[in-house]
């Protein structure tokens, strides 16, 4: 394979992971959290992976 194959299929594998997320659950602005939440009052939320439990 060639470097400009290997680019091609890197690149096209990534666009169908995209097309196939976006024909899942189109994107709905008004109800997404803001990609930079800095001093915004919104509390985090989700785990971390090196907490330990209770």
């Amino acid at each position: 394979m060639t470097r400009r194959m290997t680019a091609f299929l890197a690149v096209a594998g990534l666009a169908a992971m995209v097309a196939l997320d976006v024909a899942g659950a189109p994107p709905n602005p008004y109800q997404a959290p803001p990609m930079l939440a800095l001093g915004s009052g919104v509390a985090a939320s989700g785990g971390f992976c090196g907490a330990l439990p209770n």
